[in-house]
């Protein structure tokens, strides 16, 4: 079965990827050369991730799923949020982001906080979403050089290292995105069975 990721984040397609079983391909944007950008303008993770799926769906009439994902920080109410790819500005950048919450957080004991996934998808028979949740804590300085975003930062409850220090497998069993992606595969088996 094709599938069209809505994504140019080339790490978000190899980690999806490696969770993805046998017959399914996957394609990115990267794939079909869609290039027209999408303004993620909902206030909801929801919101958004419904909002490219249905637009490269309607484009391309490929089946389609999108995800939005973010960080949510206790002690600045629930930020960066759908902001999180953006949070020190428009260049995305992940080292910028990391240090603009580490100043923001700094003095502050209050470190909890929450990485959120939802995956949206959309064909022409229907449309569903699924969630994803991990809590953790944002340390105080940068470890680890692996993953992206803010996975340097944020180290799961109950482990004693960030994902930055993890493998990609290790993440891929527990990370926000890998819950939501679990529940998208069972929905998809019983799509691809009709």
């Amino acid at each position: 079965m094709k599938l069209l990721f809505a994504t140019k984040n080339d790490n978000k397609a190899r980690e999806i990827q490696a969770m993805l079983p046998p017959g399914f391909q996957l394609l990115s944007l990267n794939d079909i050369d869609f290039n027209e950008e999408i303004h993620e303008t909902e206030p909801t993770f929801e919101g958004n991730a419904l909002l490219k799926a249905n637009r490269i769906f309607q484009a391309t009439g490929i089946p389609c799923f999108a995800d939005d994902s973010g960080l949510a920080v206790d002690a600045l109410d629930g930020a960066p949020g759908v902001w999180s790819a953006r949070f020190a500005g428009p260049s995305k950048n992940d080292l910028e982001n990391n240090k603009k919450l580490l100043s923001m957080l700094a003095g502050t004991t209050l470190r909890s906080a929450h990485f959120k996934t939802v995956i949206a998808y959309v064909d022409s028979q229907q449309t569903a979403c699924f969630h994803g949740e991990i809590h953790g804590s944002i340390t105080h300085e940068i470890h680890g050089n692996q993953g992206f975003g803010y996975d340097p930062l944020f180290m799961p409850d109950g482990w004693n290292r960030t994902f930055a220090e993890a493998t990609k497998d290790e993440k891929n069993q527990v990370s926000h995105r890998a819950k939501a992606f679990h529940q998208f595969l069972t929905f998809l088996n019983t799509v691809k069975k009709k």
